[in-house]
């Protein structure tokens, strides 16, 4: 019996929402990049490293808020009418998820960015150095799809 299909498969309706689903809570690189040097105003991007990390490099544009540092206190001072992109290392860190849960539980709109910054400079794209957040001026490779 086939590897791929002895744990069934879902019916085109069941999958249809579950990308939509997941097209909602994520974005990648490509995405990213293009409303940046479009620049969409409706988007926060947020490091949700800690500083030195962020000032080693960060992607153009995001603002350093460490995950560990959200609370009710210290998101008074974000828009409600924007929404936030968590993004951290990469697929090994879960600093973007924490960062994007407790934003959403906190009555934020929040998206993940996918591959987190390991992604971003795997396509090419730029980083800031520092503690300012710098402007994405050019993009990196496009997107295949």
């Amino acid at each position: 019996m086939s590897h791929v299909l002895r744990t069934g498969v879902a019916s085109p309706v069941e999958a249809s929402a579950f990308f939509e689903a997941q097209l909602k809570f994520r974005t990648d690189p490509a995405d990213l990049a293009a409303d940046l040097l479009a620049g969409e105003a409706g988007i926060v991007i947020i490091d949700t490293r800690s500083p030195e990390h962020y000032a080693e490099g960060h992607i153009p544009g995001a603002v350093s808020f460490p995950h560990r540092t959200m609370n009710p206190e210290t998101t008074a001072r974000l828009a409600r009418d924007k929404v936030y992109v968590c993004y951290c290392d990469g697929i090994g860190c879960n600093g973007s998820t924490q960062g994007a849960y407790k934003l959403a539980a906190l009555g934020f709109e929040v998206k993940e960015l996918i591959g987190g910054l390991h992604w971003w400079r795997q396509d090419g794209f730029a980083v800031a150095t520092g503690s300012e957040p710098g402007v994405l001026l050019e993009g990196g490779i496009t997107c295949a799809c």
